[in-house]
């Protein structure tokens, strides 16, 4: 990890949201915040100047709205990690939001201490969900009747490398899945990786997203 501070932008159409957590990243020696934004369209502006590592996006602001200022981000600012903070936990914006790339989805209520760890964790390239949206969206997924297409590129992978996948669906950490398929660490880090960039996926969030759509846990056993 370098030793240079994680830099934050937040953005949210409310001041006292913005201050609030600006002085919680601050707090932080960890992360300092670089930049706010109060309307969708300016967040876009403010990230491509900026630059920051890590945003914190409101789902619904004025302009456009926090998924459409998301994907702008996304497609102009490389490596950013957007966690979409919000007091709406509707499935609908968190299926959309892990879609487009968002690498956490946190509600406004969450404790500090797992605001401050939501940014972290993201910035060292996993997925942050609160543990009640992440239950109902693998339960979402669970319902499904019938396996989704393959053509995802799901196909395109090694018998190895798909299994490697099915453990990353099911939210195991790197160590984890080196334990399971009796690798090294470092193994199964770089079956990781390789598998994000054959589908050319940003993280391992979209990776789960990709596996449970195409059905490829249910079709096993």
């Amino acid at each position: 990890m370098s030793d240079r501070p994680i830099e934050v932008m937040i953005a949210d159409d409310s001041a006292g949201v913005r201050r609030a957590f600006t002085r919680l990243v601050n707090s932080d020696p960890r992360m300092v915040v670089v930049g706010e934004a109060a309307d969708g369209r300016a967040a876009v502006s403010a990230a491509v100047v900026k630059r920051p590592d890590v945003v914190l996006m409101d789902i619904r602001m004025p302009t456009i709205s926090g998924l459409e200022a998301a994907r702008e981000i996304i497609d102009s600012v490389n490596d950013v990690r957007i966690i979409i903070v919000t007091t709406f936990d509707l499935d609908e914006y968190v299926y959309e939001a892990l879609r487009i790339g968002v690498s956490g989805f946190l509600l406004k209520n969450a404790p500090a201490d797992e605001v401050l760890r939501g940014i972290v964790t993201v910035h060292e390239g996993n997925a942050m969900l609160a543990p009640e949206i992440t239950s109902r969206l693998m339960a979402r997924f669970s319902a499904r009747r019938e396996p989704g297409p393959v053509a995802f590129g799901i196909d395109t992978l090694t018998p190895r490398e798909l299994e490697v996948t099915k453990l990353v669906a099911r939210g195991m950490s790197n160590a984890e899945i080196a334990a399971e398929l009796y690798l090294s660490r470092e193994t199964a880090k770089t079956y990781v990786s390789r598998i994000l960039l054959k589908l050319e996926l940003r993280d391992r969030t979209q990776l789960a997203v990709r596996a449970h759509e195409a059905g490829i846990l249910g079709a096993e056993r």
